[in-house]
């Protein structure tokens, strides 16, 4: 049992982060669980050590540093390090702008962004000493291409992605053997949809296609084996991040309506109070309310693997269009 590999996961009480926790006790790791809500936490260590893993609770505010480095030393203090350390906790409020108030915007950047920037910070001063290990960002098809009515929850996976990638090109610089990814999630059949602080008329729904939470899973598993800079994983997601890097203007124009509407349900908003301040009452694993819709799959993309490959084929048509003309000159 000493030599079971260690991960940390925030955000593990519910939806993705529940998923990935679980996973890892499920193929033997020992897993520390931050997220607010205790009794969540307990069920996913019930449920990992059942599976044949064992499970730390360690509840947790991510937007509390302190507490987030505490949590960390509870880890080390038990199992002796860090291994994986996954940043998945998020928190946001659905409304136009002009409906957001500066108390709102603070939380979702506080939980969201500088959440992951704490739990990174912590895994950074256990992994960079022994010079191994791997920070995984549970990104979002949103830090590339940013949609109407959710403008906090945008921006927040935005600065990850900017953070991120600031440390990547310090981490080469010191050659370390520390590696970090950012997986880019689609919408998913989570409990975020009816948790989210909601401003709108109706309740709140993912645009588009939505997967089961097993594809942030496979994603947490990919990036772990194969180290990449990034993974964009479903569909949906893919075609948002190419959208936004071909046309930007004409994407604005389609989700000015696409998805405004589109977040809207046509079931009437019960404005529950949400989670963005205090944990969500009830009891909540992994999955939500669109199961029925939910797939259970996704196509997981490695980008550099795509450009590389549209490199190869460009560089081919050059060189062939050149001895095209040469022959016929001749």
């Amino acid at each position: 049992m000493d030599s079971w590999p260690v991960a940390v996961v925030t955000g593990a009480g519910a939806g993705a982060g529940r998923a990935i926790a679980e996973s890892f006790g499920a193929n033997g790791w020992r897993v520390g669980l931050i997220s607010r809500d205790e009794d969540r936490l307990h069920d996913a260590k019930r449920k990992i050590d059942e599976a044949g893993g064992e499970g730390l609770v360690l509840p947790c505010d991510v937007a509390d540093a302190p507490r987030v480095f505490e949590a960390r030393d509870r880890v080390v203090a038990r199992w002796g390090g860090v291994d994986v350390w996954v940043n998945c906790a998020m928190a946001t409020v659905v409304g136009p702008v002009v409906d957001v108030t500066p108390d709102e915007y603070r939380r979702v950047t506080e939980v969201t962004y500088l959440g992951a920037v704490h739990g990174t910070l912590a895994a950074l001063e256990v992994m960079r000493p022994r010079n191994r290990g791997s920070i995984i960002q549970v990104g979002s098809a949103l830090a590339y291409r940013a949609i109407p009515l959710q403008s906090a929850y945008c921006a927040s996976k935005f600065a990850i992605r900017g953070f991120t990638d600031s440390l990547r090109v310090e981490l080469i610089h010191d050659r370390s053997d520390v590696h970090i990814t950012m997986v880019q999630m689609p919408g998913m059949n989570t409990p975020q949809f009816d948790w989210a602080r909601n401003k709108l008329d109706y309740a709140y729904q993912p645009v588009g296609d939505v997967f089961d939470p097993d594809v942030a899973v496979d994603a947490v598993w990919r990036a772990l084996r194969e180290a990449p800079r990034e993974l964009w994983v479903g569909g949906s997601a893919i075609e948002a991040m190419t959208g936004q890097l071909l046309a930007p203007a004409l994407l604005d124009r389609y989700l000015a309506h696409a998805a405004w509407e589109g977040q809207m349900s046509d079931v009437p908003n019960p404005h529950a109070p949400g989670n963005l301040f205090a944990p969500a009452s009830g009891h909540q694993g992994a999955r939500g309310r669109f199961g029925a819709r939910a797939k259970p799959g996704a196509a997981i993309v490695d980008p550099d693997r795509v450009r590389t490959a549209l490199m190869t084929v460009m560089i081919a048509v050059v060189g062939a269009l050149s001895a095209i003309r040469i022959v016929q000159r001749r």
